[in-house]
């Protein structure tokens, strides 16, 4: 199967959906959405409930198929294509809003399972997931603030911990682009600053579209912001701009 494209002509792309278009039972969830992500980008994306940012996540994963429209990752790979693990494969890590962590094992077995490497039945039989340093592990935790909890149960930890312990499991992947969707969601005040102060680190070295309803989570990320309505960009700039658009105060931040 051919998954590559001719590159768009603008400059280089590691998300690119040019009039991407889905329909549930008659409903459009996307209606010829378009964004661009340029390498090493944090984006984060707003918008009213029914706005279309889940399904564009899933359009982008592969969970959901467009009717129309193209999904390019990494300036040539048609998305539209491959199926979810085939995605996932290419270097898309993608973080739910609810964390989804082994409870019963510890932080750092969390990790341990999660890094990058084979997971056949041949190499968890022979133990290759053994030989996983704990150098490695630490590397990871400590970037997400959890190293000195490495030895607790994942399940003991606090809710805004288990987020970001599963972002740990998702840069363990070392994945080009990572989606997170509400990650705020539930934290406290300490935590929602630390997690904008995660993730403005994160995407330092990494490719990053955020899904927030946290207005001033996404004030303290300081990057570029897309606002969907009804399947489509509605707005799109500066937090600041975006903010005080008529039209995005009218349909998301007036309700």
């Amino acid at each position: 199967m051919n998954t590559l494209i001719n590159a768009p002509t603008q400059s280089k792309s590691v998300l690119y959906l040019d009039g991407v278009s889905v329909s549930f039972d008659g409903f459009r969830a996307l209606n010829s959405l378009s964004l661009f992500l340029e390498p090493g980008e944090m984006r984060a994306i707003i918008g009213p409930n029914g706005a279309g940012k889940t399904t564009m996540m899933d359009v982008i994963t592969g969970k959901t198929r467009p009717d129309q429209g193209e999904v390019i990752f990494d300036d040539h790979v048609d998305l539209t294509k491959l199926n979810e693990s085939e995605i996932a494969e290419l270097g898309i890590g993608r973080k739910f809003q609810k964390p989804t962590v082994f409870e019963s094992h510890t932080v750092a077995d969390n990790v341990r399972l999660a890094l990058a490497g084979e997971r056949t039945t041949w190499s968890a039989l022979f133990g290759a997931r053994d030989l996983i340093t704990d150098n490695e592990i630490d590397t990871v935790l400590e970037r997400v603030r959890l190293k000195s909890h490495c030895g607790r149960l994942a399940g003991d930890l606090s809710h805004g911990q288990k987020q970001w312990l599963e972002i740990s499991m998702l840069l363990a992947q070392d994945p080009k682009l990572l989606l997170v969707d509400e990650p705020v969601a539930g934290m406290t005040d300490a935590e929602t600053e630390d997690t904008a102060s995660l993730l403005r680190d994160i995407a330092k070295t990494h490719s990053v579209v955020v899904v927030e309803h946290d207005m001033r989570f996404v004030r303290a990320l300081d990057v570029k912001v897309t606002c969907l309505h009804e399947g489509s960009v509605l707005s799109e700039g500066s937090i600041d701009a975006v903010s005080t658009d008529d039209r995005v105060v009218e349909v998301y931040l007036g309700r």
